[in-house]
């Protein structure tokens, strides 16, 4: 199974998210925005970056646009319930797997992250 970081300013739902991603048997890890989420990417290692666009400190695209200069094969899936958001996000195109739309219900996301490490 994989180890994911999950970066989302809401507690609720990246405690939520992680505890999906766990039963199927997956690792997480978690920060509550992208600074945090940077930092923890350079102390392990991780298979997928599972990321919120609209945080404080620092937003999803940019930790996406940084984490994959750093990280070359770290595969990146973004969430947002913002429309603009998944727009800013079409100059990722090439590194990123995707943008999940908020809300999303538990098989929603697991699908999503499945895909993604297949990718």
């Amino acid at each position: 199974m994989a180890k994911i970081l999950i970066t989302e300013d809401e507690d609720s739902l990246r405690t939520f998210v992680a505890r999906a991603l766990r039963l199927d048997g997956h690792e997480t890890d978690e920060a509550a925005d992208g600074a945090e989420g940077l930092e923890k990417l350079k102390g392990g290692s991780y298979d997928l970056l599972l990321s919120d666009i609209r945080m404080p400190v620092m937003d999803g695209i940019e930790l996406a646009h940084q984490a994959k200069d750093a990280f070359p094969a770290l595969k990146i899936l973004l969430m947002t319930g913002y429309a603009e958001q998944r727009e800013r996000a079409d100059d990722l195109a090439e590194k990123i797997i995707d943008v999940v739309p908020k809300p999303f219900a538990l098989p929603d996301i697991r699908r999503a992250v499945a895909r993604a490490l297949v990718a």
